[in-house]
């Protein structure tokens, strides 16, 4: 494995993050935390408890899933789509470094910035509620899988975007309704019997019901199926970005 190539496009992705502080950490962050006082202040008011914990404590797990979900898929398809924009994708592709090489440094740093998002939008959180973590060592895993696997579906969109309008399309249009729709800001439980079954359609719910089980130990599936479905994601995203580099779709051209 050439670890100094990893490392050159890991350590490129992340200063460039650095050169955007503002847009890249603070925005997210105070988006984020206009959501919690949004909803936990109007409708917390209203909803006391939700499943035994305080609404404004069970919409934390949710938040960090949004900003986890669109964070990774924007920094990996920009991280990816800016070089095929300026051509210096084919001096990679044309180096001694393996695709697989590639997708690490690329998928490691946009995985490492929506991570660290997500720790920064957790410590925010607990400024304004109580919060309890049940299983650590579970919520640590959940977020690194959700990160790595969104970050790979960024790989993905931005080496299919054609422009910088396609790169908002998937998370404007797809990834940030699912969210909203897969018990961010509710429990499935509250729905009518119809649409908790076509709830369970939105492959966000599993992420979502995942992490909050790693905080509350409860969610609105099992962990063991919100963990499968996960890894289920992860490895079509795999598959996606392994047909990619076989094929040379849109990066031989």
């Amino acid at each position: 494995m050439n670890l100094p190539a990893i490392m050159a496009i890991y350590k490129f992705e992340m200063a460039r993050w650095g050169r955007t502080f503002l847009q890249s950490l603070v925005s997210p962050v105070i988006a984020t935390s206009l959501y919690f006082v949004v909803f936990g202040a109007a409708i917390g008011s209203r909803i006391t408890e939700i499943d035994g914990v305080s609404y404004g404590a069970f919409i934390v797990p949710g938040l960090i899933m949004l900003t986890l979900l669109t964070q990774s898929v924007a920094n990996a398809s920009f991280g990816i789509y800016f070089p095929r924009f300026t051509g210096t994708i084919y001096e990679q592709l044309s180096a001694p470094v393996s695709p697989f090489e590639i997708v690490v440094g690329y998928v490691g740093a946009a995985a490492t910035k929506s991570i660290i998002l997500g720790l920064i939008i957790l410590a925010t959180a607990a400024l304004f509620v109580p919060l309890q973590i049940d299983h650590p060592l579970w919520m640590v895993g959940f977020l690194v899988l959700t990160a790595v696997t969104f970050s790979l579906l960024g790989f993905v969109i931005g080496i299919w975007a054609d422009g910088f309008e396609q790169l908002q399309l998937v998370p404007l249009l797809i990834i940030t309704p699912l969210t909203f729709l897969g018990g961010t800001f509710y429990s499935l439980n509250v729905l009518p019997p119809v649409w908790q079954t076509v709830s369970l359609f939105n492959p966000v719910v599993y992420l979502v019901s995942g992490f909050r089980w790693s905080f509350f130990g409860s969610g609105d599936v099992s962990v063991e199926l919100s963990l499968a479905m996960t890894t289920l994601f992860l490895a079509i995203c795999l598959a996606a970005v392994w047909w990619i580099f076989r094929t040379g779709y849109r990066l031989k051209s």
